[in-house]
């Protein structure tokens, strides 16, 4: 891949060469080459190989460098025609370069816990790049709870560490706040994950839930260099769950029942479809949903650029569509649909050899297409009976009740939301190196950023007649009476909204070697003004943040190290005296290989580093939309009555408290970790880490009520703390032509509830103090009772009249307090909650000449999700035509003529959902949510050289990849495990097969 495209002539000559490793003699693989004092360069391909255009008749030097690797200047003689170029492993690793927070660090002298991945492992056929994070990075844990085209995912560093209003990292992009998934991974140059206080001190009051840096991509010096990337998809459900149909209703009401409620003519008219007008045999999944939909990708580069001045220009356009089915006579389309357009400019020019000045500019235009009773469609086409309408009559009625709405009718007819968001981001800065000017190693900068969205949403609905058929008449011509909804609209609504930003910052940098002695420290003023669209008068003031920012390093000898870093910030939201906070943290390291008793050991031991911090990190948005508590407000009282002629009259009252001692979120975080080179070959990193979060925003509900308070006031009484274990392993080898590189993470993080400002319940198990956050509750089940004569020696359960009903096969509960009766004191935490504790990714990557291919698995542990809901409890809804249920029931409940006691479902029973005995939530529905699934998958095919030349092509690779390929749920068989959802209504995650190619010029 050359970086200079001039043909050769009689003025220049091709050079020919390898760069291998030093001691093993593997051939390196995108090692860079260049002319000196020159633009012209090139890498070396999977073999090493490389060849490169250079001036005939005269010596030349060429510098060769590669990430980890001793770079070299390389005399090439007049008469060299094939050269062997020798890297070797030592202080080249010493300059990699480490993103840390307001700046950058050499990698060995990280002393803070920080993940990083290559954005190239970030780059999936989907549309937000969060829903591809989890497993590939130690620290995050991440769930995707839906599929939706272009939704994002949830996800935490180390968990969650807090019960506040703000639990989500802060996402940095260049340095300023802004999102994740707006972002296309072409565009992205480093990824990283801060996790303890060390790294995230410095962001004070917004860096408690830890910080996502994330730094696009900019120009390097050479000949312009085009790449262009085109792919394509087949998107599909992971899993879309099955329900039963009208033969498994009727047959299954009548044996609940009792007698033959539906007849066999009925039944079979259900089964044969004789008369679908009136016996219906609706699949209401199948007619909503269709098998798969497309997606596409394309983007486009151009970088280059030359001493003074260089450039990355990119674009790129996505589109994926929804699996909800269309109707081809409907006037609209209201499957949904997410289409994404991105414009990146980046720009650094050299105003002076020491000044730099850069533009930083990205735009992305969002336009959305979704139903508009998206929610209505996902409940009605689970809990409509299949025997209850068809989806039109055969006359040409829409078919429906006024109580239940017909799901095929909502997702084709009955309107669609249109929404499109406008984002422009624009960074401006400037750089000053004092290195000649000064003192060696001071520079400064200053930075200013302008940030600017909007939101438009335009809401179209219409309403056909719905009839529904109560027979036939004496010619068989089916029988309506009115409509039971009416033609309306159509009705138009529309909404928007908008914000704006804008940033400064201004630091000096000052970082320098004296013989063994290494020093650095950062001194860094910012400040942040947000503007949004309010519903309130408080709501419309802008929120304001200011602080400054600290760093002190010192490392001697590349072996000792010590660093302290501080955030001094404040907020407008706290009272005077409160509003501004000290944060600081404090870590050592030691870089034990690189002590001489260590040397015999490196062969083995290639790298060995010890580190420790501590430190006190803060989170200001504390109480969702509560401003100013500090003042308080009033608010009407309605009206009361006085007096012996009982008048009427209104007022005011105290609506919240003031509090003016009110302030941010304390996090006390520790962090003890080691880095493990083995063989020059695997590299692991594993931190043990220990958070305690205090002054937590919560409601004191320590006040009794008969202090006269209407609302309880809000407090800093909050406490947790949340523990455990992240850690990431890396190997790369190659054995002759073939390329191996194996990457792993594990993550697990816990987490309990010290204090809520809830008053303490009559038995501890009840509290949700010493509880996980988002702990399940519920009953413990004992099975199901297998005789009358068991239910009434076993405690009552839930009522007397309750008790009287039950029957073998219905649900046993254990007395947890021994009070002779089942109630909500027997109430207990059951499993985990559904934020998995543990989780954890392996892949691998392989390459031998022009092939690569590629996997990952992802997983999760220590997860509980229930099966269970109405669609389980078959004809509990209390309404016959709203008591569709999972295919999975059929068959496997407990039945007079099945009385398996370990039987998957309880007895069939019409008792309504809310007072039946076998709906509550207990352990009986619990399942294992833990799973592992295959997240990615690639191969590809990168043409010779010798043929892509030919076309002035540098490479041209061609692949396909799949995502979400294959799930294995442990316990879980329904419905996706990622969805946290009881019975599956909702729009599920999706597997992608994809094509495409990449190609470079």
């Amino acid at each position: 891949m050359s970086f200079h495209s001039s043909a050769q002539s009689s003025t220049t000559r091709v050079l020919k060469g390898q760069v291998l490793e030093e001691g093993t003699n593997l051939p390196l693989i995108g090692a860079n080459i260049w002319l000196n004092e020159t633009s012209v360069g090139t890498v070396t391909d999977i073999d090493g190989n490389f060849s490169l255009n250079i001036p005939a008749g005269r010596s030349v030097v060429l510098t060769i460098s590669y990430i980890g690797y001793e770079s070299k200047e390389q005399v090439v003689n007049a008469t060299d025609e094939n050269i062997k170029v020798i890297l070797s492993v030592g202080s080249g690793v010493l300059d990699e370069i480490q993103v840390i927070g307001y700046g950058t660090q050499r990698k060995e002298s990280v002393i803070g816990s920080i993940s990083t991945i290559k954005p190239s492992e970030l780059s999936a056929p989907t549309g937000s790049i969060s829903t591809n994070l989890a497993g590939k990075l130690g620290g995050v844990v991440s769930v995707q709870r839906t599929g939706e085209p272009g939704a994002s995912s949830e996800f935490w560093i180390r968990g969650i560490s807090t019960f506040g209003a703000n639990k989500t990292p802060l996402i940095l992009v260049d340095g300023v706040e802004r999102s994740l998934d707006l972002l296309d991974p072409e565009e992205i140059e480093s990824f990283s994950i801060l996790k303890d206080a060390t790294a995230t001190a410095v962001y004070g009051v917004r860096g408690a839930n830890g910080v996502i840096l994330i730094t696009t991509r900019r120009g390097k010096e050479g000949k312009p260099k085009i790449s262009v990337k085109a792919e394509m998809g087949r998107l599909e459900a992971t899993k879309i769950p099955e329900m039963a149909n009208s033969v498994d209703y009727a047959e299954m009401y009548n044996e609940m029942i009792g007698y033959n409620y539906y007849s066999q003519e009925v039944i079979d008219a259900y089964r044969y479809g004789t008369d679908p007008d009136l016996y219906p045999n609706v699949n209401w999944i199948n007619a909503v949903f269709k098998d798969y939909a497309i997606n596409n990708r394309v983007t486009a580069s151009v970088t280059g650029g030359g001493s003074i001045a260089r450039y990355f220009i990119s674009g790129s356009f996505y589109n994926e569509g929804g699996i909800f089915r269309t109707d081809p006579n409907s006037s609209y389309n209201a499957n949904p649909n997410y289409k994404r357009y991105n414009f990146r400019s980046n720009l650094d020019v050299n105003i002076s050899p020491s000044t730099i000045l850069s533009l930083t500019l990205g735009g992305f235009l969002q336009q959305q297409r979704t139903p508009a009773d998206q929610a209505s469609i996902w409940k009605s086409a689970f809990v409509l009976s299949p025997n209850t309408f068809p989806i039109k009559y055969s006359n040409g009625y829409w078919a429906g009740k006024s109580e239940i709405r017909n799901p095929y009718y909502l997702v084709t007819q009955a309107g669609y939301n249109k929404s499109w968001k406008s984002i422009l981001n624009s960074v401006i800065s400037l750089e000053q190196d004092f290195s000649n000017i000064i003192t060696k190693g001071l520079k400064m900068n200053v930075k200013f950023s302008f940030d600017t969205d909007s939101y438009h949403n335009n809401k179209y609905t219409r309403q056909d007649d719905i009839y529904f058929a109560s027979g036939r008449d004496e010619n068989g011509a089916l029988i309506f009476d009115k409509p039971e909804i009416s033609k309306g609209g159509p009705w138009f609504s529309q909404s928007s909204s908008g914000s704006n930003a804008t940033y400064l910052e201004g630091s000096i940098n000052y970082n320098r070697l004296f013989g063994k002695h290494r020093v650095g420290a950062l001194l860094l003023y910012n400040q942040r003004i947000y503007n949004e669209t309010a519903s309130s008068s408080i709501k419309s003031l802008p929120y304001k943040t200011q602080g400054l920012a600290g760093r002190v390093t010192y490392d001697f000898d590349n072996r000792y190290f010590i660093e302290g870093n501080f955030g001094y910030n404040g907020s407008e939201n706290f009272a005077s005296g409160h509003r501004v906070g000290f944060f600081p943290s404090g870590a050592i390291g030691w870089y034990v290989s690189n002590e001489r008793f260590f040397q015999p050991l490196t062969d083995v031991i290639s790298k060995l580093k010890l580190k420790a911090s501590i430190g006190q990190v803060g989170n200001d948005k504390i109480g969702g939309d509560v401003r100013f508590i500090y003042l308080g407000t009033v608010t009407g009282t309605g009206s009361y009555v006085y007096g012996t002629n009982y008048t009427s009259s209104s007022g005011e009252r105290v609506d919240e408290v003031p509090n003016p001692n009110v302030s941010w979120e304390v996090s006390t975080k520790q962090n003890y970790g080691i880095e493990l080179g083995l063989f020059n070959k695997i590299d692991i990193q594993a931190d043990w880490f220990n958070d305690t979060r205090d002054h937590i925003f919560v409601r004191d509900n320590n006040i009794p009520s008969y202090v006269g308070l209407s609302t309880v006031p809000m407090v800093n009484v909050g406490k947790m703390k949340s523990w455990g274990f992240d850690s990431s392993l890396e190997y790369n080898q190659m054995f002759g032509d073939l390329f191996v590189s194996v990457r792993g993470t594990f993550t697990y993080a816990s987490n309990v509830i010290l204090e809520n400002g809830d008053p303490d319940n009559k038995y501890p198990y009840m509290n949700t103090k010493g509880q996980k956050i988002y702990q399940n509750k519920g009953f413990v089940a004992l099975g199901l009772f297998e005789s009358q004569e068991e239910i009434d020696r076993s405690p009552i359960q839930f009522s007397e009249a309750m008790h009287s009903t039950l029957r073998p096969g219905d649900i046993k509960y254990q007395d947890i307090n021994g009070d002779g009766m089942i109630d909500d004191y027997d109430i207990v935490p059951i499993g985990y909650s559904d934020i998995p504790e543990i989780t954890y990714g392996i892949g691998a990557s392989l390459g031998w000449k022009g092939i690569d291919f590629s996997f990952f698995f992802q997983g999760t542990g220590r997860v509980t999700c229930f099966e269970q809901g109405q669609t389980l409890n078959p004809f509990t809804s209390g309404y016959a035509d709203n008591d569709g249920f999972h295919k999975d029931v059929v068959g496997n409940y407990w039945s007079e003529s099945n009385p398996d006691p370990n039987a998957r479902y309880p007895r069939l029973s019409n008792v309504e959902y809310s007072n039946n005995n076998n709906t509550k939530t207990s352990t009986f529905w619990q399942r294992d949510a833990s799973y592992i699934r295959l997240k990615n998958i690639e191969i590809g095919y990168t043409f010779p050289k010798v043929w892509t030349n030919k076309f002035h092509v540098q490479t041209l690779r061609l692949f396909a990849s799949g995502i979400n390929v294959l799930t294995f749920a442990k316990e879980l068989r329904l419905y996706d495990p990622e969805l946290g959802t009881t019975d599956g209504q909702k729009y599920p995650p999706t597997r992608v097969f994809n094509i495409g190619l990449n190609i470079n010029f």
